[in-house]
């Protein structure tokens, strides 16, 4: 089975607010097959400092309702040592998110790359602050 490239990605939330925007793009991203989520961890830092990961079948079944759209195939892939480093960064009183997603989008390209005796040399991700500078730059000539 050929599998598209796996993404980390850990979102910080402050406070302990969320206002129900992301669930909704990621639920739309996982349904129009772009990903497929693979792991998700939720790792809590309470005001003293405590920090608590909570894989997604840990959770209440309350909040194990709200991601039932996305289809989580738990993989295990996200490490103690990820979860530590996260949490170390994170700030009393705030969550995270740690999450794996496979970009399903890309699996077409890279069967017909393989198919083509095709190897992949280099593979990177320009930050989008870079990109928008870049651009602005371009736009000024």
């Amino acid at each position: 089975m050929t599998h598209g490239p796996i993404d980390f990605v850990a979102l910080g939330f402050s406070g302990n607010q969320f206002k129900g925007e992301i669930l909704p793009a990621l639920i739309e991203l996982v349904q129009n097959n772009i990903v497929r989520v693979i792991d998700l961890i939720i790792v809590i830092k309470d005001a003293e400092g405590e920090v608590v990961a909570r894989e997604l079948q840990q959770l209440n079944p309350e909040v194990i309702a709200v991601f039932d759209p996305l289809n989580v195939h738990i993989s295990g892939m996200i490490t103690m040592e990820d979860i530590e480093l996260i949490g170390e960064e994170l700030e009393n009183n705030s969550t995270a998110a740690l999450m794996l997603f496979e970009n399903i989008w890309a699996i077409k390209f890279k069967e017909a790359v393989l198919n083509a005796n095709g190897t992949l040399l280099v593979q990177g991700r320009i930050p989008p602050e870079i990109v928008e500078e870049a651009m602005a730059y371009s736009e000024q000539d």
